[in-house]
């Protein structure tokens, strides 16, 4: 960590707050962020100051100020990664012939924030602005998969952050982390049925420079209409381009 910028260190800070349901105490800011706890407390008295955190002292956490959400709001109306992900996104539609979309990760969610729908395709769950589990979701695994270990593990501490929609799906982290390694292998991730009955995804991440998911690109389709492998070719093909447009490597 020694070469690792300041300012590198305090977005991962601030990554690992935005994720966070709740404001979180500095020993788990520390684990996740990899950080030396003096380090972390002095990037956290710096963003305090400027207004990107804020300390709630009476129950020893940390959470995002409001310096932080006007980033937010701003990002909200620029819609970046939208106007950059639009056309690659109707092209996929057009090569796969079935529906794609584009989801973050926000807490142990994601979050649908594009979607194209191939013509005379069933309507979908994943409407932009809907959020899912990221356990279950191929998206989401696509973007857990790319994250630290620890902070996979802070995002869901205890049984109770598993979701269970129909029965299936990982109910433990170490269920979930065999299935982010599975991803990791293959290079791109898969669920069926997991979120629909009858409809399965492929979905591959978005990177930036630093190697942080930005974004998931995934593709669903009926269970029994398609292959996956050759879907996943094509997810993973549109993922690459998006990456390297945010400058990032896959």
């Amino acid at each position: 960590m020694g070469q690792v910028p300041a300012a590198t260190r305090a977005l991962r800070v601030l990554r690992f707050l935005a994720s966070q349901p709740d404001p979180a105490p500095l020993d788990r800011i520390v684990r996740a962020c990899e950080l030396p706890r003096s380090t972390a407390y002095h990037l956290l008295n710096a963003m305090i100051a400027e207004g990107f955190v804020v300390h709630l002292a009476e129950e020893h956490r940390y959470g995002l100020g409001v310096a932080a959400f006007e980033v937010g709001s701003g990002y909200s109306r620029q819609e970046p990664l939208q106007r950059i992900a639009r056309r690659p996104l109707a092209a996929l539609v057009d090569r796969v012939g079935h529906s794609a979309h584009l989801a973050v990760l926000h807490g142990r969610d994601v979050l649908y924030v594009l979607e194209e729908r191939a013509p005379g395709r069933p309507p979908l769950v994943t409407d932009v602005g809907v959020r899912l589990p990221a356990s279950l979701t191929a998206s989401g695994r696509a973007l857990l998969a790319r994250l630290p270990a620890a902070q996979v593990r802070a995002l869901h501490p205890s049984a109770d952050a598993f979701v269970d929609r129909h029965g299936r799906g990982p109910r433990t982290l170490s269920a979930l982390r065999v299935l982010l390694a599975e991803t990791r292998q293959r290079g791109f991730a898969t669920e069926d049925g997991e979120v629909t009955p009858g409809l399965a995804s492929v979905a591959a991440a978005v990177v930036d420079h630093n190697g942080h998911p930005m974004a998931g690109v995934a593709v669903t389709f009926e269970s029994t209409d398609a292959s996956p492998a050759a879907i996943a070719e094509e997810v993973r093909r549109t993922a690459g381009l998006l990456t390297r447009r945010l400058g990032g490597a896959e």
